[in-house]
């Protein structure tokens, strides 16, 4: 069962909470992340990615850019931008898009559950990714993305959770420039602290959602904070990640669509033909093809979309049977000659939140040819993490994203 605990956060004041809170550091690149501070001072993006303020020639992962981190949120903490609660509390940070609502509880979660599969992933990290946000995390000695988690939806902590917001005051509430709405409660009762940590190790297990990296860099900061403290207790705030766990029946995923650059040498009837021999293709037409149910992809060629329809039957393989793998088993490996779509340039990936006029935009400008895809389930993610497998990359795109600088976990 997880241990999954209440802790004493460092929040914005609510009055300044949307001046702070911003989108996580993975989703700029650096002149974006520039450009964004510079509109948003007070933004908590320029301490998640603290070379926004230096010159463009110091590197991304240079280690004064940490320092800079380090001392910029130090010097938010001292002049009263962030205040740490008194007594461990839980949180809800509901998130309403397009009204769809999804809340979660903001909570601390084990890094033993982590390394025994309490708590489960689907995804493999990269080791340059991971050493960015181990750096991050141990100039400032705190934890300031949090790791979006997921469970099955648990009837009781969602009665728990429904009293809350019912009958206690919102303690943030406003919606962001993109139109997402964002509110948070605080959970300071001993007596409903003590119901949700009950209720919360109730839970079989969890899983990762979206945050691999920064679960795995917490992760590695805590275990070498063990090491530099060999009477270690457990109880120490290192041995927990800062995270917010939602209810599989509250998220969505949305689509991870392809383009690629070329088509390997092929003229477009000699791609096709190929096709041919593992998918019905539907006739060609100007209007974009969403997929409506798995083994179906849209194909944007030469201005025109096709219905690509998988003929074989399900392996029973959790992994096999992602619509990611079959195109990258069937198409974008042998037929397109993409072997790695973690590091080959020909390919690059169009998140759903998008749309698949981005497929036709970067087909016209730099691209080829784009696949439209069906997006990958919460069973399908469930399944391939308790198995113990590891999708293809790029399988699963969430949206909304949870804000970073609305709570942050001292590690110290």
């Amino acid at each position: 069962m997880p241990d999954i605990r209440p802790f004493r956060a460092y929040r914005p004041k609510d009055e300044e909470a949307s001046l702070i809170a911003a989108l996580p550091y993975d989703v700029f690149s650096r002149q974006e992340a520039k450009e964004y501070v510079k509109k948003h001072p007070k933004a908590f993006l320029r301490i998640d990615r603290a070379e926004t303020g230096m010159p463009d020639e110091v590197s991304t992962y240079d280690p004064s850019v940490y320092e800079r981190a380090r001392d910029l949120f130090r010097e938010a903490v001292r002049t009263g931008e962030f205040v740490q609660d008194g007594t461990p509390c839980y949180y809800l940070y509901e998130l309403t898009m397009e009204g769809r609502s999804q809340t979660g509880i903001c909570a601390v979660s084990s890094i033993d559950d982590y390394l025994n599969g309490v708590i489960r992933r689907h995804e493999n990290t990269r080791a340059e990714k991971e050493q960015d946000r181990i750096d991050h995390v141990s100039a400032l000695d705190a934890q300031t993305g949090p790791i979006f988690l997921a469970y099955r939806e648990d009837k009781s902590l969602r009665e728990s959770i429904e009293a809350v917001k019912e009958n206690s005051p919102v303690a943030v509430d406003f919606t962001a420039e993109d139109g997402i709405r964002h509110r948070t409660w605080v959970i300071s009762d001993p007596g409903l602290v003590e119901e949700f940590r009950t209720k919360l190790s109730r839970l079989e297990r969890l899983y990762i959602a979206d945050g691999h990296h920064r679960a795995a860099s917490a992760v590695k900061v805590g275990l070498k904070k063990r090491q530099e403290h060999p009477g270690y207790t457990g109880e120490e705030e290192f041995n927990f990640f800062l995270s917010v766990m939602f209810p599989d029946s509250e998220l969505k995923i949305l689509d991870y669509n392809r383009v690629v650059k070329d088509l390997n040498g092929m003229t477009k009837e000699e791609f096709l033909q190929k096709l041919e021999e593992g998918f019905s293709i539907g006739a060609p037409g100007k209007e974009a093809v969403h997929p409506s149910k798995k083994g179906e992809f849209g194909l944007y060629l030469d201005g025109e979309w096709r219905l690509l329809t998988w003929k074989k039957a399900p392996t029973g393989n959790a992994v096999q049977d992602l619509d990611v793998s079959v195109l990258q088993e069937n198409v974008l490996g042998p037929i397109l000659g993409i072997g790695d779509p973690k590091t080959d340039p020909r390919i690059d990936f169009v998140g759903g939140i998008r749309g698949l006029s981005e497929i036709e935009r970067r087909s016209r400008l730099d691209m080829a040819l784009g696949f439209s895809m069906y997006p990958t389930s919460m069973a399908e993610l469930f399944a391939v993490s308790d198995a113990g497998e590891l999708m293809p990359p790029k399988s699963t795109w969430f949206e909304p994203k949870l804000l970073s600088g609305l709570f942050i976990h001292e590690i110290s």
